[in-house]
């Protein structure tokens, strides 16, 4: 699955809005360029680019600010906003960009829709954005009275190979995304899907890559320090090992959690598949809590992070032996061990 960082461009400046309301319009990074250089360092391959101004006047607005940016890196590049046309697409795609998103004109004008595709295959997409189930146009501002199911069947008609999903509830929200309305529009169409809208932090990333969808879309979440680059471009890779092994037996398995150096147990908690997963993409500890039945990251609300140094399964595979370089206490009452309650031994009298 590819990870999308997204630059969103209003007045020439890099914002985010929240569920598409231009008047929610804030600026979130200085300078463009650089931005666009951090998410190629971070190892993104692909960068997502939308003319909010485009979107909503129905013409290009910030054409030479989006093209130079796409011209620093050397990222693959998609852009949308204000594409209504053969030649505003085809201008878009001879300045270098790598895909357009047709997205107003994929309800208003399927025929210009038909034709791109005819022509440049692969190198359209089109943006979906729904509000309520329904299809949502014209920089957002505009709700149809047709689903995003019946879009989505429409253009996979015509030939159209990628779409871009977005809930606009759920966008810039850091709500998480429509995993729902994403799995309908995956089994509706042979389409690859681009999640696109709410995404938050990790867990939001393996939770669409399990949906098999083929990238998504990340925004506020990397604006916000929410999300890293980097660790949700590596979960979403096929880097990652087969863990099928240790959850054989069992849905939990059990962690036991040892300090670097000293060798102390910190602390024993359990782990399921998806935990597991986040805790090698991140380096840090991730469980799965049985009495709330909801992953936990260690440290999150307290700072007291453990990041990984090493990570062992036993000789049966169902029990994780983890070094951990250890920020402040281990255990919730403040102790570095969660393990302080000694038991006393009885003694064994002898009988003579």
């Amino acid at each position: 699955m590819v990870i999308l960082p997204a630059i969103d461009i209003k007045d020439g400046a890099c914002v985010r809005l929240v569920k598409g309301e231009f008047d929610t319009a804030h600026k979130v990074a200085e300078n463009l360029l650089e931005t666009a250089q951090s998410f190629e360092r971070a190892g993104a391959e692909w960068l997502h680019m939308v003319d909010l101004d485009g979107a909503k006047d129905a013409v290009p607005r910030n054409f030479d600010i989006i093209v130079n940016a796409a011209n620093s890196v050397s990222m693959k590049t998609e852009v949308g906003g204000g594409i209504r046309n053969m030649e505003t697409a085809e201008r878009y795609l001879r300045a270098g960009i790598d895909r357009v998103i047709l997205g107003s004109a994929a309800l208003s004008n399927p025929a210009f829709v038909k034709e791109a595709v005819s022509k440049y295959g692969e190198r359209i997409a089109v943006g979906i954005d729904a509000r309520g189930g329904m299809v949502a146009a014209e920089g957002w501002l505009e709700t149809s009275d047709v689903s995003y199911i019946e879009l989505a069947k429409a253009m996979e008609a015509i030939g159209v190979k990628t779409l871009i999903f977005t809930d606009i509830s759920k966008d810039g929200t850091l709500s998480g995304p429509n995993l729902q309305q994403l799995s309908e529009i995956n089994e509706a169409v042979s389409c690859d899907i681009i999640a696109s809208g709410g995404i938050s932090g990790i867990a939001d990333i393996d939770n669409v890559k399990r949906l098999s969808l083929s990238g998504a879309i990340c925004g506020k979440s990397l604006y916000s320090g929410s999300l890293d680059l980097s660790c949700a471009i590596l979960l979403a890779s096929d880097a990652m090992p087969d863990l099928s092994r240790y959850f054989a037996k069992s849905e939990l398995i059990p962690a036991v959690v040892q300090e670097e150096g000293s060798g102390e147990v910190l602390m024993l908690a359990y782990m399921n598949e998806q935990s597991l997963r986040l805790s090698l993409a991140t380096k840090r500890t991730w469980f799965y809590s049985r009495s709330r039945s909801s992953l936990w990251n260690k440290g999150a609300t307290s700072g007291h992070f453990q990041e990984i140094v090493k990570m062992s399964g036993d000789c049966d595979d169902d029990t994780l032996l983890i070094t951990v370089r250890q920020t402040g206490a281990a255990c919730h009452t403040g102790t570095h061990s969660c393990f302080f309650g000694e038991i006393e031994l009885p003694e064994i009298k002898a009988h003579n």
